[in-house]
This record gives structure tokens, sequence and C-alpha cells, in this order.
């Protein structure tokens, strides 16, 4: 909206890409696994390198679901404890966003459907705070930010987490304002209007 004003010079309303929320759920009670996720193309701009290298010198999991031009790339920078899956089912993307401690986000996106699907899994997301992220997660609900892409700022917003209680349910609620039915219904009342 800011970027149609400053360069047409008129008000918009945004509303939110749709998200299919209902594919997603939260994993029972005991299931959550010890590793972090990172989910998406694997391209430079979603700088996806600062995360494995970030986990790599923590020595702390990471699992790496997506194929794109730095898969090879990404292979070869990980370390002991970051596994590289590549593309896969969406079964495996499923459960995998289901039982992580929360999932990486080091890129900036204008939306970003990656965080709001974990989020619909009951999962925070420790993101980059620039673009969509700034508008979809709710930072001490649904996740936290780092303001740099670093790894420095990667590693310090993953220990300032660790410790951290997370209420997936109030998570996985928070992800159902990006539902489909409410874009539905908010695309039908800004049509009326016009």
């Amino acid at each position: 909206a800011s970027r149609i004003k400053r360069y047409y010079g008129i008000n918009s309303e945004v509303i939110y890409h749709p998200v299919d929320i209902d594919a997603f759920s939260i994993a029972p009670a005991g299931s959550l696994e010890d590793y972090y996720l990172m989910v998406g193309e694997l391209v430079s701009y979603k700088r996806p390198d600062l995360a494995v290298r970030a986990f790599n010198r923590m020595g702390r999991k990471l699992v790496v679901i997506g194929g794109g031009e730095m898969l090879n790339e990404i292979r070869r920078l990980a370390g002991p404890t970051v596994t590289v899956l590549g593309q896969q089912p969406f079964d495996v993307l499923r459960e995998h966003y289901a039982k992580c401690r929360a999932l990486i986000f080091p890129g900036e996106e204008d939306f970003g459907m990656v965080p709001v699907e974990a989020m619909a899994s009951g999962r925070p997301v420790l993101a980059y705070a620039r673009g969509g992220a700034l508008e979809t997660i709710v930072e001490g609900t649904s996740g936290a930010f780092f303001t740099q892409q670093s790894e420095e700022a990667i590693i310090a917003a993953v220990e300032d987490f660790r410790d951290q209680d997370v209420d997936s349910k109030k998570i996985a609620a928070h992800a159902r304002n990006f539902s489909r039915e409410l874009f539905m219904e908010k695309m039908r009342m800004s049509i009326d209007q016009v």
C-alpha cells in the first residue's frame, strides 16, 4: 500500500494472500522434536546460507526443506547438525512444520506464505524484521524478530527464544487471520464497495 501511494499517489487496501490454514495441524502433546526448520525455495535473496552457517556455528539441529538454485551450495555448507532434505511431498512438509521448535525465516518477502503455514501448525517463527513478516507475525505471540540479516543476529534470536513458552493454540488461532475464508470475505466486501 505504501509503494502504491508513493508511486501512483493513491490509497489502496491490502487484502492478504489466502493460505490453506486447514491443511495444517498442531502436533499432539509430547511429539515436538529438537530441531528448527527452514522451508522455501533456496535462492539467494532468501538468505538460506545465513541460517545454515548460524546453525553450523551453534551446533544446533536445522532441517532445510526446499529446492532451487542454491540447493547444492546449501548441501555443501551444511555441517553435521544441518539436514538438507531438498524438495519433499506435502505430508513430509506438514509433519516437519508441526514438530519443529520454530521456523527460521531469514529472507525478506512481500508476504511470505511459509511463516503463516508454520503458524497454522502452531509453531513460532523467528524472522528477519522486514517485509511481510512484520504484518503476519506478532512478536511475543507467534514469533520473534531479528533486525539484521547476519549469522550473529540469527544466533542471538535462537538463543533468546530457546526457553520461551509457546502457546501452539494461540499461534494457530492467529494464523486464521490469513485463511481462505477471510480472504474471500474481504474480497467480496471490497468488490461490493466498488
